[in-house]
């Protein structure tokens, strides 16, 4: 029977459930944890639960010896404290981290798109690379290593950093290192002083200290100078206080320009470092290239800040479509000495083959093993010149830093490490494999479309205008709008952002060029400040230069300018029938101005047949086939293309082994 709720949305008991389910031999037994994180869920909001599963963990933690001071929380509710003793007493049988762990777990994963994480292999990763650059066991003036992390999150990378110190020296004091993080959002932060906290009981840290606030404008660990500083900065934060900081003494390098909010986590990072420490950012690959950030680049080139750049493949970490970067730096160990020699480390791990398993994502035990044996047999001395260390192994190189520093200062690897023999090879199948796949496709479209038969009567069928239709809410017309730069991102497209699209992106290639936050996109639409093209709408393009109708498939889109979103009414129009209708090249002679190449068109006075539902439909099949082979037959040009040209640069390279008759 209901305990509550309404007749279409019911609540039932959970203890009512799982009696039932254990009776009826539904459900095996539920675990303690299993049944606990329910209880969670129903405090409702991210913050709440997040405060109140830190405050859970401290009193784990107090009960293995630690003690932690405990803020004030008065954001609770009331059943927030019942849900904490229910943790504790769980914790007496499952075990205190344990149950902490797989709290926090679930917490994170019902959050994902809300709170970021570094993956637990790249975070390991993260912390050998600095740990292999560093080498030598210095310690500061205090006896111990310290480690931070500005932007530490739930405290991933320190925990990795924490874990490999202890295995590089298990039998070394655990209270000569320090795990020190910052962390703006305060809820974050308890989570990570608990998690760390946990590994500090059994001996695996030594001095834990995790601090709410912002490290960029106002760093409450302000005052320490590192060993190790590992980051993975937030994405693409425009908001991160550029006019205010305009005169930071951080700013050695120069002052990061708004759009570059990576360079001021970099510059950062260096400022926190003490003489001879190495920190190692998570950064997206634009960082390398962007015309924004060339002159800072070269300050870091110039005084050896920045020693090495490793790219990643796609999908290490969110934003998974894109490969990201880890870039490697290094204060001198001594003021007015070079941090560096005379070259730059770079490694081209994006593409390699083994690096990916599909589907499955990244082999990470060969893209650690890739990295590690790169970055170890580099000199990372300080004294390095031209063939200094070990055989570097392929896909990494050394480059001058004077052939560096030219007109881009570009620092993708891709584009100074040259393509190994089995990677171009791999990529020559796979792009002979994917040319046989697209002619497949374009055989079975014009199969379909040959049958097609163009000789019905001579009558002409009426049409009628978009305007019209619009009257008769047969569909609804949306024209896109100007989007605020403080809102609209640029480079990769994050997991969960909602892309957007202007008419120059059309012109340069089609793809959007920028992207909003989806509350934010949400938030336009409700308020009609945005224009979002949904799923099943008919967008177009109203400039004749580029001029373009497709129906939007599978995700969001929002409009700029001189963009339209035609909403059809399921019961009156077809999307595919209304967009292949207002593809015909009539329609653009007819409804356009034909007074310069960036003419516009009148969107209202497109036409379209004059047809029942159930006659558009044929007409829909038919124009969405042609959709269909259109876009194969562009692919087939794409790939053919980049084909030609690869097999031209390796032919004229004199790499020919051999010509199968």
């Amino acid at each position: 029977m209901p305990v509550g709720g309404t007749d279409t949305s019911p609540q039932f008991s959970l203890s009512e459930i799982e009696r039932w389910l254990y009776a009826h031999g539904k459900i095996e037994r539920i675990g303690l944890r299993e049944r606990l994180w329910p209880h969670y869920e129903a405090l409702g909001d991210r913050a709440v639960m997040g405060t109140a599963l830190a405050e859970a963990g401290r009193r784990l933690l107090a009960a293995t010896g630690v003690d932690q001071a405990a803020p004030e929380h008065s954001l609770l509710p009331d059943e927030a404290a019942r849900v904490m003793n229910e943790t504790v007493d769980v914790a007496r049988y499952e075990g205190e981290r344990e149950t902490f762990t797989f709290l926090l777990t679930r917490w994170l994963d019902a959050h994902v798109r809300q709170v970021g994480t570094t993956p637990a292999p790249l975070a390991r990763l993260m912390a050998d690379v600095a740990l292999a650059v560093r080498a030598e066991e210095d310690r500061g003036a205090d006896g111990r290593i310290t480690v931070l992390d500005p932007a530490c999150g739930v405290g991933g990378l320190l925990l990795a950093v924490g874990e490999g110190m202890a295995e590089r020296s298990a039998d070394a004091d655990p209270g000569t290192t320090a795990l020190i993080g910052t962390e703006l959002d305060s809820v974050l932060a308890a989570l990570a002083e608990v998690r760390l906290g946990f590994a500090d009981a059994e001996g695996g840290s030594g001095v834990v200290r995790i601090k709410a606030g912002d490290s960029l404008r106002a760093d409450p660990n302000d005052g320490v100078r590192a060993d190790i500083v590992l980051c993975n900065p937030p994405f693409n934060a425009r908001d991160w206080g550029h006019e205010e900081l305009a005169i930071d003494p951080r700013w050695v390098y120069g002052l990061p320009p708004r759009t570059e909010p990576e360079l001021a986590w970099i510059e950062h990072a260096l400022a926190r470092l003490a003489p001879g420490g190495v920190a190692v950012l998570l950064l997206p690959p634009a960082v390398a290239s962007r015309r924004a950030g060339r002159r800072i680049r070269g300050a870091l080139l110039r005084t050896g800040a920045l020693q090495g750049v490793v790219a990643l493949p796609a999908g290490a970490a969110q934003p998974h479509s894109v490969s990201l970067q880890l870039w490697i730096l290094r204060m001198p160990k001594s003021e007015g000495s070079a941090a560096s020699g005379e070259r730059m480390f770079l490694l081209d791990a994006a593409t390699s083959h083994g690096a990916t398993r599909g589907a499955q994502g990244i082999d990470w035990p060969q893209l650690t093993s890739r990295v590690l044996d790169a970055v170890r047999a580099y000199d990372w001395s300080g004294e390095r010149k031209a063939g200094a260390g070990k055989q570097l192994p392929e896909g990494s190189v050394t480059v001058p830093v004077v052939d560096l520093l030219n007109e881009q200062t570009d620092l993708t690897p891709a584009r100074h490490v040259p393509e190994t023999a089995v990677e171009a090879q791999a990529k020559l199948h796979e792009s002979w494999g994917r040319l046989g796949g697209l002619l497949d496709e374009v055989r079975d479209h014009s199969q379909s479309l040959a049958a097609i038969d163009l000789s019905a009567g001579s009558e002409a069928l009426s049409t009628i205008t978009v305007s019209d239709l619009h009257r008769a809410h047969a569909l609804k017309l949306q024209q896109g709008q100007t989007l605020p730069s403080e809102l609209l991102h640029g480079d990769a497209l994050p997991d969960g952002a909602v892309p957007a699209l202007s008419v120059p992106d059309l012109v340069l290639g089609g793809q959007p060029g920028g992207w909003l936050a989806r509350a934010e996109a949400e938030r336009g639409a409700r308020t009609g400040s945005f224009t979002v093209a949904e799923p099943g709408d008919v967008v177009v393009a109203g400039v004749e230069r580029a001029y373009r109708v497709w129906v939007q498939e599978d995700t969001p889109l929002v409009l700029g300018p001189q963009l339209y979103a035609l909403r059809p009414d399921p019961e009156v129009l077809d999307p595919w029938f209304l967009a292949g209708c207002l593809r015909a090249s009539a329609n653009a002679r007819q409804a356009g101005s034909h007074t310069s190449s960036s003419a516009r068109i009148d969107v209202r006075k497109l036409q379209v047949l004059q047809l029942a539902l159930v006659e558009q439909r044929p007409y829909a099949a038919a124009f969405r086939e042609l959709l269909a082979l259109e876009e194969s037959l562009r692919s087939v040009a794409s790939v053919g293309e980049a084909l030609v040209r690869s097999l031209g640069d390796g032919l004229a390279a004199g790499k020919l082994h051999s010509l199968r008759p």
